[in-house]
């Protein structure tokens, strides 16, 4: 089976994906798992509220690229990739990554590669407001590009 991608606007269930990851499989033995959660805080700012745009279907084709990308470099047994767009709060999650492998290291390296390149790669626009009333869409950094380029 392979990996499971969702782009969607509600909120994820973690122990709803984690079980569907799971069920009936005895031959996995580590899961690795990233959630990307709204800051209240950026570049000094408060913030309100995020919204994050996307292109569907090319979005989709992205992310099922990038799974595919780490399908290949370790050997998973499951891979879940739910990455949210809309309007969101400081305090709700908006990624989730979840890997499984016969073992933890797989499954850690996958979900530490998965989340850097999502970041980097994925086609998602991030726009932030604040609580003095300002907007701006958040620029790419080079951080994140670096940390996406070790892989």
């Amino acid at each position: 089976m392979g990996p499971t991608i969702r782009v969607q606007t509600a909120p994820f269930d973690l122990a709803a994906e984690l079980a569907a990851l799971t069920a009936g499989r005895t031959d996995i033995g580590g899961i690795g798992s990233f959630i990307g959660t709204v800051r209240d805080e950026h570049a000094g700012k408060s913030i309100t509220a995020l919204t994050l745009e996307h292109y569907p279907g090319m979005t989709e084709r992205a992310l099922e690229q990038i799974a595919a990308t780490a399908w290949t470099r370790w050997p998973l047994l499951g891979c879940t990739l739910i990455h949210r767009v809309g309007r969101m709060v400081p305090g709700e999650a908006i990624v989730l990554v979840l890997t499984a492998s016969a073992h933890r290291a797989a499954a850690l390296d996958a979900t530490a590669f998965l989340i850097d390149w999502l970041k980097t790669k994925a086609p998602f626009w991030k726009h932030e407001s604040y609580a003095d009333g300002t907007s701006a869409w958040v620029e790419a950094n080079a951080e994140d590009e670096d940390k996406a380029n070790q892989w």
